[in-house]
Parts: C-alpha cells; structure tokens; sequence
C-alpha cells in the first residue's frame, strides 16, 4: 500500500462468498474484508484464500502492516484462513505484534485458533454482545449477539463524523434494526428468499425489512449464497435503490470501497 492509500479510510472485500456450496466451489471468493480506517488496518473474518489473496491483489495487501484481526464467529467460511493470517501478520511469529478480536468459542470450545499462534499476537481481547473496543486509536463496538449457531458478533466502527457497520450471518430478528446504526452499512446476505426450513441467515425480505428503518445512507450487500449468485446481486441492488432511495450496492470480490467517496464526505 501506498502512503496516499493509508490515509484514505477505505474497505477491500477480499472475498464475497457465502454458505457452504459457493465456498467450496469457489464460485465466489472467500476471503473476508480488509478495513482500512483512520490508518488502522485490520483484516475481518479470513475465510478460505484470506492470505493469497491478499498478496495477489493489485496493489498487494501486505499483512505485516496489519493491526489486529477480527473475527465475526468461527465458522469456516469466516476463519479458514485465520491461523495463516496470524503467522503472516506476525512474519511467522518472529515479530509478535497486532490484536486479535475473537468471540470465545473460537478458542475454547471446539477452537479454530491454533494454540501455538495465539502467543505471536500482542494481545487477545475476548469478544462479548454490546462491548467497546479499541485499537491504534479506532474505536468500535460489538452489537448484541446474534442468532446463529455459533457465538457470532457484529460490529460498528466509529470514524470521524461517521459510523461503519457490519451484520454478520444471523437470523433475522427485530432488535437488529437498532444495534446498527451506521451511515454505511454492509450485511451478508447468503439467501434468496425465505427458506422453507429454519436457517440462520438474513434472505433479500430480511433486507428489505431492514432497509425501511434503517439510518443507513448507503448500503452494501455481500457474502451470497447459491441463489443469491443466480439471481445477479448487482440486479437486486439496483431494484432496492430504486424501491428505497438508498444507495445499495451488491459487493465483487476485489472491489474497493473508497468510504469518502461513497459517501459525499
């Protein structure tokens, strides 16, 4: 990264695959976000291809200049990759350095994250619903905790006269519409459509129900599943901005978003 790129706040979506088919097939990308904020970099939800993707992307995305790693909820699609971006962000453990954020479970019960690794970060902060946190002088929180089968958080970032926030995989539940309460807000979105047997994921309906009483002024949409691909995100996009008069955007692996500009700031 350039120094003109570090001084912009901004967000990679490394990849943009949901649910297990997509991810297996690869039929999106899986790699999770890279934020970039107030020259603060943090890698969210590594999932399969996090670290060679990073180092293909034009310009590379180089995870020795990262300051912490964040974690959503363990399931493999958010932290295949996780253990590979701990040893790269951290030059194989040789220069213990950044922040991990982690719900519990992730480490104790049935844990995704190597033991060995966990001693290359500076510090481990447990992640728990409704918490504020911090990191090179970013502030964000965690909202409540989500309905999923797994302890799954989401997140709000606090930027200068902004707030960025980010719905990860959960059922749809009413006390969403309050926990998130960024001017830019981006949700996974892994269904189509409401499905016949209970799943843990928002559904396009779930969106839209969200989009009536959010404060968002802009929207982006990603993590897709199957249907989601087969029905043109990018087209489901365009007829939400038409039917609210937000500005919704449907996410590409690779896409760049340069938060000033999105948002007239």
């Amino acid at each position: 990264m350039d120094s003109e790129e570090t001084n912009k706040n901004w967000i990679k979506f490394i990849g943009t695959a949901g649910a297990r088919f997509v991810v297996a097939k690869q039929l999106r990308s899986s790699g999770g976000l890279w934020l970039s904020f107030q020259g603060v970099n943090l890698y969210l939800d590594p999932g399969p291809g996090a670290l060679v993707r990073c180092l293909a992307s034009k310009p590379k995305l180089d995870p020795t200049k990262l300051d912490g790693i964040l974690l959503s909820h363990k399931h493999l699609d958010h932290s295949g990759d996780i253990n590979a971006m701990i040893e790269a962000m951290t030059e194989g453990g040789y220069r213990r350095r950044g922040v991990l954020f982690t719900p519990d479970d992730a480490l104790e019960e049935d844990p995704v994250i190597f033991r060995y690794v966990r001693s290359y970060v500076d510090q481990i902060e447990v992640l728990k619903e409704n918490g504020n946190y911090s990191v090179g002088g970013l502030k964000f929180s965690t909202a409540g905790r989500h309905i999923h089968s797994v302890e799954t958080y989401g997140f709000n970032f606090y930027l200068s006269g902004l707030t960025v926030s980010y719905i990860p995989d959960t059922k749809f539940y009413p006390q969403l519409l309050s926990q998130y309460p960024g001017e830019l807000l981006i949700m996974n979105v892994v269904l189509l459509t409401e499905p016949q047997h209970p799943i843990d994921h928002l559904s396009l309906p779930d969106v839209k129900e969200i989009l009536k009483k959010c404060r968002a002024k802009t929207v982006v949409l990603t993590h897709f599943g199957m249907r989601m691909l087969q029905a043109k995100p990018w087209e489901a996009a365009e007829r939400l901005s038409q039917e609210t008069g937000l500005k919704v955007i449907a996410a590409r692996d690779g896409m760049t978003l340069e938060i000033n500009e999105v948002m007239g700031c």
